[in-house]
């Protein structure tokens, strides 16, 4: 239903004047259309879309598993790849060797999906040092994840939540997505209010010629408060680890008995 929405909406807000005089006529439908338009139709969808799309009839299945409609959603989903505006011919440069970026598309799909789920064995647990959680962070980066990947694989609620954590991390601080892009995506996954709880210790301050008894802080936030950027202080902690003042950072599952705030001196 949702491609048939989009064919609609697409047809007769983006082409509304050749529609009328088509529809005028009696001869037009949205499977009925010159080759641009259905072109610029087909490439709003997203891959899902696309491939339903492509088995409505033999015009929509050539269109869709064109390599230009694949060239394009591989730029969109892995920006990181940097492909150039030669690259809709697979004959053009290093990718000299394909010759269906559709193919391209579903292996680096199922590549993604197999390094996620050795990612996800590898980080199942109730409790991360701050080296282990920047850490994952690194190992995505390395993995070249989009946000498209991270929305597919990682914001799941079946996940631990400290891995829709790292995910959440990784797409505000390294990929640079707005932060509005990630909330709606928490949304939509039904992510945004789970809850961990970050703690740091403080090295005690000097007075009087006398240090200070070392200090523990203790948050419990949820995803959607480093979302949407009330929660500025514990983001940081998380990005700096243990520098400077700070000698030690822990993140963990929150448990619903978890105090929001606490801030006390160690024995």
């Amino acid at each position: 239903m949702h491609v048939f929405f989009l064919l609609n909406k697409t047809f007769y807000f983006q082409f509304g004047k050749f529609h009328k005089m088509k529809h005028l006529s009696g001869t037009i439908s949205v499977f009925d259309l010159p080759y641009d338009i259905a072109f610029k139709v087909a490439s709003l969808l997203h891959a899902g879309d696309v491939c339903a799309l492509g088995s409505c009839s033999k015009f929509w299945r050539e269109l869709c598993g064109s390599n230009e409609i694949w060239v394009s959603l591989t730029k969109k989903r892995w920006p990181s790849l940097q492909l150039s505006d030669n690259d809709d011919d697979p004959n053009s440069n290093a990718q000299s060797h394909l010759t269906d970026w559709k193919d391209f598309y579903v292996k680096r799909h199922h590549e993604m999906g197999n390094r996620v789920v050795k990612f996800v064995e590898q980080c199942s647990t109730v409790s991360l040092e701050v080296q282990e959680y920047l850490k994952a962070i690194e190992e995505l980066c390395s993995m070249q994840i989009g946000f498209m990947d991270v929305q597919m694989f990682l914001f799941k609620h079946e996940l631990n939540v400290l891995l829709n954590l790292v995910a959440l991390h990784y797409c505000i601080n390294w990929l640079g997505v707005p932060l509005q892009y990630v909330m709606d995506a928490l949304q939509g996954s039904n992510i945004s209010e789970r809850q961990v709880s970050v703690k740091w210790w403080k090295v005690g301050q000097w007075s009087y010629g006398f240090r200070m008894r070392d200090e523990s802080h203790y948050r419990t936030v949820s995803l959607a408060d480093l979302a949407t950027d009330k929660q500025k202080e514990v983001l940081g902690v998380l990005s700096r680890g243990a520098v400077y003042e700070v000698i030690r950072v822990q993140i963990s599952v929150a448990y619903p008995l978890s105090a929001p705030w606490t801030c006390q001196s160690l024995m």
